[in-house]
């Protein structure tokens, strides 16, 4: 259960809640130029684009959730249960595992366009990566500073849609998630309007300031969480200053993050925000907060030698820092 979104002010930024019971001890991982991809079915990729984002790294193998080349390309991967279909290898096709998918992308594509072209030749393959870390059903979102794109295997094939709204969530398809937000065409932002009795004297008046996005889904669905973020996304003010747009990047993600407690995961688990990203993608600058530490973290990518060939992570800061005044 995650939520992604795509937003752009002076700068395009790109990020996500990631929300489960559990943690793989992931880490800002930063894959330099020169660091060698081996493909389960295809040729190895010895030199690439750089890229950034949050990896669990397996056997020296970078498995991103979401992940920003230094062209500011950016893909987030999902969960989509019981939606996702693989299949076995194809003649003829691109077969990429689903963790394989985004460095396959960001490897050689530096607009959603380029990586649109790619995914026509794309087989997604029911491969695991090992016996200890099985596939995860997952569909991505794929964003530039001019547009995002939806992927989705299911079992009818491999179905990519225009994201005009720039926000993805799980289940159902992305086709029904976007058709669903005409169910909230009255929501505003502005003062409520009486349109209850129109031809009678019967009177209704605002009582409480809000009132026009009454109406808006507050529960964790994913259906809801996609509503709320597009609505707090698209009425969302912009700022001047790199502050003040990560901010309120994180205040649109705080609208669908989930609290432990509220989504129960099992007994006595819980799903929760294990923790929130915002990637500046023309600076390479990966913000981050996760669960128990709300401060805003940062990790450069062009700090860092980016001709190498050996990855370079950054353990979470996980524990509450709190600044006292006094």
């Amino acid at each position: 259960m995650c939520t992604a979104i795509s937003f752009k002010s002076n700068d395009h930024y790109f990020g996500r809640n990631l929300d489960l019971e559990y943690s793989y001890n992931e880490t800002v991982t930063i894959t330099p130029r020169n660091y060698v991809f081996r493909f389960r079915k295809i040729e190895k990729v010895e030199s690439h684009f750089a890229m950034i984002g949050m990896a669990y790294i397996a056997d020296g193998y970078p498995l991103y959730y979401d992940a920003t080349n230094e062209m500011g390309l950016s893909i987030a991967a999902l969960n989509f249960p019981k939606n996702a279909h693989y299949k076995p290898f194809r003649e003829g096709k691109d077969n990429i595992t689903p963790f394989e998918l985004i460095p396959w992308i960001l490897c050689r594509c530096a607009t959603v366009n380029e990586a649109e072209k790619l995914l026509k030749r794309i087989n997604i393959l029911n491969e695991n990566f090992s016996e200890q870390l099985p596939l995860s059903p997952l569909h991505w979102i794929i964003s530039d500073k001019e547009r995002s794109i939806t992927l989705e295997s299911v079992k009818s094939g491999i179905n990519i849609y225009d994201n005009p709204v720039g926000v993805l969530t799980n289940n159902p398809t992305f086709d029904y998630q976007l058709f669903n937000l005409n169910n909230y065409i009255s929501l505003s932002n502005d003062a409520a309007q009486n349109k209850f009795a129109q031809n009678n004297d019967f009177k209704l008046e605002q009582y409480s300031r809000g009132m026009g996005a009454m109406g808006l889904p507050g529960d964790f669905s994913s259906m809801s969480r996609f509503v709320r973020a597009t609505f707090v996304k698209f009425n969302s003010v912009l700022g001047k200053s790199e502050e003040e747009n990560v901010g309120q990047f994180f205040h649109i993600l705080k609208t669908v993050e989930m609290p432990r407690g509220c989504v129960k995961a099992g007994e006595d688990n819980y799903a929760i925000t294990i923790y929130s990203s915002c990637c500046n993608t023309e600076r390479g600058i990966y913000y981050y907060t996760t669960y128990g530490n709300s401060q805003i973290n940062a990790v450069d990518m062009h700090k860092e030698n980016l001709n190498s060939n050996t990855l370079i992570a950054y353990p979470l800061k996980k524990q509450q820092l709190i600044m006292y005044q006094n």
